[in-house]
């Protein structure tokens, strides 16, 4: 078992979904509720949903658990947990945006962040590769 699990779960599969819809069923699977104990972000260009857990919970045991739910199943949604990276991509960053403030965004503890170890701005594609110093600080 690996010393760091994700806090974020993968959802695909979720075509004809609304993210209210998904939110709901994410609530009743976990018992927590959305914006207070998890996030979801839709990324319909790929038919995907990505929960994130605010609230430190087993995500092992609750994809476990939503592999068995029958909703998701007659949906055909599937879970996995997302893999743990150290560095994201920031789109949409506004062209008069500095990497201190970048970097004080994302280690913000209440942005799920943590200790940033490099901010590259790239002006022409008005984003940003940030590198976390540990896996978990990007969730």
């Amino acid at each position: 078992k690996p010393a760091e699990t994700s806090p974020s779960v993968v959802f695909e599969n979720i075509q004809g979904r609304s993210q209210k819809c998904l939110c709901m069923l994410l609530e009743d699977l976990s018992g927590l509720s959305v914006n207070d104990d998890f996030t979801v972000e839709v990324i319909p260009e790929i038919n995907v949903a990505v929960a994130t857990f605010i609230k430190s919970i087993d995500t092992e045991e609750f994809v476990k658990k939503c592999s068995q739910n029958k909703r998701l199943k007659k949906f055909k949604v599937t879970a996995r947990l997302l893999e743990l990276t150290q560095s994201i991509k920031a789109e949409n960053i506004p062209a008069s945006i500095s990497t201190d403030y970048l970097t004080i965004y994302f280690e913000s503890a209440r942005n799920g962040g943590g200790p940033v170890s490099d901010v590259q701005l790239l002006p022409e594609e008005n984003s940003a590769i940030i590198t976390f110093c540990d896996p978990k600080g990007n969730a």
